[in-house]
């Protein structure tokens, strides 16, 4: 199987091809860094499981646009669109298929059943992994199943040959018998126009200038999901690879970018993980279709976010923001400290980042500062002047802790919450009270700037000073550029009237996301995509740049 993009279109190895709301997609990748030799339709229910398996009668390559599947080879070719969220058809033109179960292995616990129902005629595989029903109804041609019913290793499902119809759907226990009535090209022409609006909301102002806004919407569109299991609303998951959940700061991205243009949806990506806030208002770590993780936090970067959301909701709003600053304030403060800590760099999101290396529980400029801004956001909008009062002056009280206490005169440092050591890193993290802005003094800021400048390479700021020691090109938050700082830390900058390098690290991150497609982190040295290449959060920054660098143009 070649897999290759075509025109607009993209690769099923870099992005899966799916479609707004459905819980499956078709790709080759079939676990974190695993690529089979097929396309499989894969599903995120119950995890991340490849459930069928797709070949071609003989060698095809594989093209994908946001509408449309399209294997092509020997004279014929089959495509795939999506009809709905949890049914799609496919066409074979001369070219034939066979499409088996994915796992050939069936024992009484696990594995593929498969079984010709004699209800409607149609084929089911009942996938254990996922607890759902894969139906394929033939509309054209024939289906020859293969395959035993035994226990054991054997091949299972149908082969379709010459010209061939079916569709292929997706549920729960039963379900009436297949009765669609459009044609094929009407199911392409509406899946189109389905992305189309989607993209024409997010991103108007698109045009030759930002190449890849149009791929972008559709790395976003396509990992959508419908609520289901502890997925409470409409959610875009980080990505329909191995990632695929709501992690409990990445969801702030994906809200910013969808904030303009659909601000119902924008919201339902906020509000996620504040429907599980826990009794202390902790936010969980990550939400995802069968799992809730307490185990870490996230930084509290939600103040900064809301004020980029649109209006609406504010007393609730109010109260769930105050409930999660609140746990950081008493959970997370030792007596006596005015500054909170991380337990572990995974609380912070910056997991294996060099500020934590000589200790994990620690309190850190960055979450101070992120806390500054969240208070102030509070203040913004308590619902009586007393409490705006106090807000207030619980943000006067650590930005001041911070400069008097973390503050060495041309650095941030860390310390230990136990002991009070302090020390330094060659870490971007320790340079992300810039999100501060206007409101650290002219020298603070100005020294951050030069030092954020230092870590800048060809693509963007790079998480470790290139010439550190612990500098590794795939070494996670220990080197690679990503996207959250990226924003943050451009956003910071021009606040506090450093334009000049907020605007070259916008244009580098975005040359980056054209050259190199929207992968979890790159390669600060080369640009090259590393990870899980079908990132939400990284086409929601470049989203999010290239909006705001197209209205700074047109104002121009």
């Amino acid at each position: 199987m070649t897999v290759a993009a075509s025109g607009p279109g993209f690769s099923v190895r870099d992005i899966p091809f799916s479609y707004r709301g459905s819980w499956f997609g078709f790709s080759p990748v079939i676990a974190e860094k695993t690529y089979a030799q097929d396309v499989h339709l894969v599903s995120h229910q119950t995890g991340m499981h490849p459930v069928l398996r797709l070949v071609p009668a003989a060698d095809a390559g594989v093209t994908a646009t946001p509408h449309l599947l399209t294997w092509s080879g020997d004279g014929g070719r089959i495509d795939l669109a999506y009809e709905s969220a949890d049914t799609v058809r496919l066409r074979g033109r001369g070219l034939g298929l066979r499409l088996t179960a994915a796992d050939p292995d069936l024992t009484p616990f696990s594995g593929p059943y498969f079984y010709h129902d004699p209800v409607d005629g149609s084929f089911v595989f009942t996938v254990y992994q996922t607890g759902r029903r894969y139906r394929i109804t033939v509309l054209g041609g024939q289906a020859v199943p293969l395959g035993t019913q035994a226990l054991g290793t054997a091949e299972r499902g149908v082969t379709l040959a010459g010209d061939w119809e079916i569709a292929l759907e997706e549920y729960e226990t039963a379900r009436a018998p297949y009765g669609g009535a459009d044609t094929f090209e009407q199911v392409v022409k509406a899946a189109r126009a389905e992305f189309d609006a989607f993209a024409a909301a997010v991103a108007p102002w698109r045009s030759e200038a930002t190449p890849a806004a149009e791929l972008a919407a559709y790395v976003l569109w396509s990992a959508t999901v419908r609520p289901a299991g502890f997925v409470t609303r409409p959610a875009v998951l980080m990505s329909k690879h191995w990632m695929d959940k709501v992690w409990s700061w990445d969801h702030c991205f994906n809200a910013m970018a969808l904030a303009d243009g659909l601000p119902e949806l924008a919201w339902d990506q906020f509000r996620l993980p504040f429907d599980h806030q826990d009794a202390a208002g902790a936010l969980p770590d990550s939400v995802t279709h069968s799992e809730i993780l307490y185990n870490f936090v996230k930084p509290p970067i939600h103040g900064w976010a809301l004020g980029r959301m649109p209006k609406g909701g504010q007393d609730e709003i109010y109260r769930l923001l105050e409930r999660w600053t609140t746990f950081w304030l008493t959970a997370r403060r030792v007596p006596g400290h005015e500054l909170p800590h991380y337990q572990h760099g995974n609380d912070s999101g910056w997991d294996n980042a060099t500020t934590f290396d000589p200790g994990r529980v620690v309190e850190t400029a960055d979450l101070a500062a992120f806390l500054v801004l969240q208070m102030r956001e509070l203040a913004r909008r308590a619902p009586d002047p007393d409490a705006a009062a106090r807000w207030s002056g619980a943000a006067d009280r650590m930005r001041d802790a911070l400069l008097a206490e973390l503050w060495t005169g041309d650095r941030f440092v860390a310390r230990c919450a136990h002991s009070g050591a302090t020390w330094s890193s060659s870490s971007l993290l320790d340079l992300m009270p810039i999100v501060l802005g206007g409101e650290l003094p002219e020298p603070v800021h100005t020294a951050l700037a030069a030092r954020i400048a230092e870590h800048l390479t060809a693509f963007g700021p790079a998480t470790e000073h290139p010439s550190s020691e612990h500098y590794q090109d795939d070494g996670y938050w220990r080197g690679p550029i990503w996207a959250p700082s990226t924003v943050l830390i451009e956003d910071g900058l021009r606040r506090a009237g450093h334009t000049a390098t907020a605007d070259e690290i916008s244009a580098r991150f975005r040359r980056l996301c054209e050259q190199s497609g929207f992968a979890e982190n790159f390669d600060a040295r080369t640009g090259e995509g590393l990870r899980d290449r079908a990132y939400t959060w990284t086409a929601s920054a470049y989203l999010i740049l290239a909006a705001a660098h197209e209205r700074r143009r047109r104002r121009h």
